[in-house]
């Protein structure tokens, strides 16, 4: 049976315009996430959240390849949700302030007791210092603005901007967590070719 890519299935969502800001509707679905806070650059903690995310989501893939569970998928790209304390705002110098949770999506059908089965897998083999700080859940985002960028991630600000501008342009109001979707491996991917969907939850103003 042929391998699916939900980056493909779901192409609206991951493969947005490169030109042009657009509005969509983002299903519920569901995610292994990790919750933290600190300069990802620098962080531990965000490595240590990294570790535990793709060891989970890989033996979990592979688990049901192995015991013949259809379909064989692609493992989704990582996720972040990023915010800081109320009037700071996102983008500012000290990242030490972001608060984040770092994600990735996981098929409808992987249940809770595969996952559990990955984290025990997991755990026995390796047992990352995040696993005790990995869940499941749902998310469900609904209406959002969102563009694809090309480019180093700390210059992402004007295109952040202009998203926004969009939004509160067309009648919208921001809500929510900025939301960023990394298509790009940055150990393998020149800066100024990174591909990054940013997400901006909306909501129609009366």
């Amino acid at each position: 049976m042929k391998k699916l890519d939900f980056k493909k299935e779901l192409s609206q969502f991951y493969n947005p315009s490169k030109k042009e800001v657009t509005l969509v509707d983002v299903p519920s679905m569901n995610f292994l996430m990790v919750d933290g806070q600190g300069n990802p650059n620098t962080s531990q903690v965000f490595q240590e959240a990294m570790e535990a995310l793709y060891g989970v989501s890989y033996t979990v893939k592979f688990a049901l390849k192995k015991a013949g569970r259809e379909p064989d998928y692609t493992v989704m790209p990582l996720e972040g949700l990023w915010w800081t304390e109320v009037g700071q705002g996102f983008h500012q110098t000290n990242k030490d302030l972001w608060h984040w949770t770092v994600m990735i999506m996981q098929p409808d059908h992987i249940t809770d007791a595969d996952i559990e089965q990955a984290i025990q897998t997991v755990r026995a083999k390796k047992n990352p210092p995040a696993l005790k700080k990995l869940r499941s859940e749902r998310y469900t985002e609904g209406l959002s603005v969102q563009i694809m960028y090309l480019g180093p991630y700390d210059e992402e600000g004007p295109t952040i901007e202009r998203l926004h501008a969009y939004a509160e342009g067309h009648g919208y109001s921001l809500r929510g967590k900025h939301h960023e979707i990394y298509l790009s491996d940055p150990r393998r991917t020149k800066p100024e070719r990174l591909k990054t969907i940013l997400r901006q939850p909306v909501s129609k103003l009366q």
